[in-house]
């Protein structure tokens, strides 16, 4: 398991790797400036070295507007395009919310918690222990 914090101001965001799957802890707010530019670093910056299943843990992100919301469709659409899967677990019941009044919850494959989620992405079952 290796961990890289990205800690600025109040929004911070650490990785790390269980086998396969590059978890992100991402606390504070993914809005416009510095949340939004900080999920950005992260995800190119995992795209370049080849990592292709991301799992955006938001248990502690407390806002997100539409700079937020743009950088997360971006994130799910570079992921993809790579070949891989982007999935979001732990969401808070105010940006649930917020993903389907936008139509966004059918977008992202999003789950109650990050177990669950480490066992959909259906890789080897050394990553998922």
């Amino acid at each position: 398991m290796s961990m890289q914090a990205r800690p600025t101001g109040r929004t911070q965001a650490a990785t790390r790797e269980l086998g396969e799957i590059t978890i992100v802890d991402f606390k504070g707010r993914i809005t416009i400036g510095e949340g939004s530019k900080i999920l950005r670093e992260i995800m190119v910056g995992l795209l370049e070295k080849g990592k292709k299943h991301v799992l955006l843990n938001m248990t502690d992100v407390t806002h997100l507007d539409s700079a937020g919301i743009g950088e997360l469709v971006c994130s799910h659409t570079s992921v993809r395009k790579q070949g891989g899967q982007l999935k979001l677990a732990n969401v808070n019941k105010k940006v649930q919310e917020l993903l389907e009044k936008t139509m966004l919850s059918a977008v992202f494959d999003i789950h109650q918690d990050e177990t669950s989620a480490v066992k959909s992405f259906g890789l080897s079952s050394k990553a998922a222990e």
